[in-house]
């Protein structure tokens, strides 16, 4: 019995996986599942995005030639993809380490992957595999069932992407009362789509909300 367990986040810039270059293309957020690998090599992609982003998703993932079987269905506000690729992704290398990824995000090209190690040894093993690959940062750290305040690590677990919405935002005075500037400003001066940009600004939200409330 393994009495450690560790609860981890990376972050991974740099990749050329197809949802990373779709996501870094389109501008979009996208949630996915963990890859499963099947015998002849391919990978099962499961993956959402909002409605309003999905149009422009699926054209870009339809585009790609290392997809095939690309099938979009719509669940409310978001739009799940689903489909089979022949490119390897960074987070196959992880798992053959031995980490427990339990949910991936992609934003504007980076990727985000929060899972668990079982020890420190299997950790020594996953970091060195992170560093045979793309930039990978190790971004939070903490034993699973920790009576501590404060993980090891402490870090505001949101992307570079949505850090870069909610801090121009607040320099163009989005949160002032009354407002210097609407959405739509300051997603053009992000060089997004305003929907992009809520998404990214609430996004962002809930994961301070969860540090500070959680």
């Amino acid at each position: 019995m393994i009495s450690e367990c560790l609860v981890v986040e990376f972050r991974v810039t740099g990749d050329d996986c197809p949802l990373a270059a779709a996501t870094r293309e389109t501008g979009t957020v996208v949630d996915a599942n963990p890859p499963q690998l099947r015998r002849d090599g391919n990978a099962l992609l499961q993956c959402s995005t909002g409605a309003d982003a999905a149009d422009a998703l699926a054209s870009t993932l339809d585009d790609d030639d290392r997809l095939r079987y690309l099938h979009a269905a719509g669940a409310g506000d978001r739009v799940n993809f689903r489909c089979l690729s022949k490119h390897p992704c960074v987070v196959q290398r992880l798992t053959d380490a031995g980490f427990m990824v339990e949910s991936m995000q992609y934003d504007d090209g980076e990727e985000r992957y929060t899972g668990a190690v079982v020890g420190r040894d299997v950790l020594d093993g996953v970091m060195a595999a992170a560093g045979e690959t793309v930039g990978v940062t190790l971004q939070r750290i903490y034993p699973l069932g920790s009576e501590d305040d404060q993980p090891v690590a402490e870090r505001w677990p949101f992307t570079t992407a949505q850090e870069e919405a909610m801090r121009t935002a607040y320099e163009m005075g989005y949160f002032d009362v009354p407002r210097k500037v609407d959405a739509s400003e300051v997603a053009a001066a992000l060089g997004v789509s305003k929907s992009a940009f809520l998404e990214r600004l609430r996004r962002g939200h809930a994961a301070i909300f969860d540090q500070l409330f959680g």
